[in-house]
């Protein structure tokens, strides 16, 4: 699938009639919330009809087209990759020769120009086998990865930004001159320790939230690009 097709689909998100569903014995209120939203967003209806992996595959896109980092030739690795949508756009961008490692602690259906790896990127020998696939340095490290929502606006920041802070600390071990990293936070931006981190580590840093981000949602992503080594 190309960008071209991927943007032509994006633009073809429209309405469509709401779908609304009715508690089902033995359906919690809050899972019927969940499928409603699911089958009245257009962004999950077009990730289906174009294939992709996840709604998620817009926001990696749309990141892609602002910033320009996914490179013919890069070698990329996705924290907290499954079920794969940012892998599989990823693939699409490096091509074959490029490579793509979707790094993830559960196991994930095999995608076109991705080599899965289960495993925790904390250990030691995850990072080795990850060396070995990519050959040596990676270009670009992303991470969507997100802690289940407590509700608690506080706790759910800290929850992310934790995240992040390990996305990075792995991320610096591995990428090489002149590479990006892309991670999730939430809206108030990144912690003022890890932002001057990256700001010394990278030539730029800077906060996008996706149109294809969900309204409701607090999620910014951080894109730092131009890494120092």
């Amino acid at each position: 699938m190309t960008r071209k097709s991927a943007q032509s689909g994006r633009g073809g998100l429209g309405r469509s009639k709401h779908v609304r569903v009715k508690t089902a014995r033995g359906r919690k209120s809050s899972s019927t919330r969940w499928l409603q939203r699911q089958l009245n967003d257009p962004f999950v209806r077009e990730a289906h009809r174009l294939g992709y992996r996840s709604r998620a595959a817009f926001k990696i896109i749309e990141l892609q087209e602002r910033f320009g980092f996914l490179k013919r030739g890069a070698r990329v690795v996705d924290l907290g990759a499954a079920p794969g949508g940012w892998s599989q756009i990823a693939a699409e961008h490096v091509g074959d020769e490029g490579i793509v490692v979707a790094l993830d602690v559960n196991s994930m259906e095999p995608l076109s120009g991705v080599t899965a790896l289960e495993g925790d990127f904390y250990d030691d020998h995850v990072l080795d086998s990850l060396t070995n696939i990519i050959g040596g340095k990676a270009d670009v490290v992303l991470s969507d990865m997100a802690a289940p929502a407590t509700g608690h606006p506080n706790t759910d920041h800290l929850r992310i930004i934790g995240l992040a802070e390990a996305a990075y600390d792995f991320a610096r071990s591995i990428l090489a001159a002149d590479g990006t990293f892309v991670a999730k936070v939430f809206q108030g931006g990144t912690e003022q320790d890890l932002l001057a981190i990256l700001k010394r580590d990278f030539k730029k840093v800077a906060h996008a939230k996706p149109k294809s981000s969900r309204k409701e949602s607090a999620e910014l992503y951080l894109v730092a690009t131009g890494f120092r080594g």
